[in-house]
């Protein structure tokens, strides 16, 4: 009953905690961008089975990968890609954090 109520507040509510502190004037766009880092969920249609209950997606995945969490942490050292950089970052917590959970 927990795990998918962490899982899913650290997806949604992380990035809209972290935009609204650090991008006032624009916490809206922040947080879109932040949520756009869900588009990494796609390399799951390179699974089998596509999904797994009882899977951690952290090393699994390509983009869930420790490499990736590297290109991630990068990101957020331009300023450019900063928000996206933030997103896939919250987003590799939340999913870490359903691993710890499982």
């Amino acid at each position: 009953m927990m795990q998918p109520i962490v899982h899913y507040g650290s997806h949604f509510l992380l990035p809209l905690i972290i935009a609204y502190l650090f991008y006032k004037s624009s916490w809206k766009r922040a947080y879109l961008i932040m949520l756009l880092a869900f588009v990494i969920d796609l390399d799951h249609l390179l699974a089998t089975p596509l999904f797994d209950p009882n899977r951690c997606s952290i090393n699994f995945h390509p983009l869930h990968s420790y490499y990736a969490l590297a290109v991630y942490l990068l990101l957020t050292l331009i300023k450019k890609t900063r928000i996206i950089g933030l997103g896939l970052l919250i987003h590799l917590l939340a999913d870490q954090l359903d691993c710890w959970m499982m």
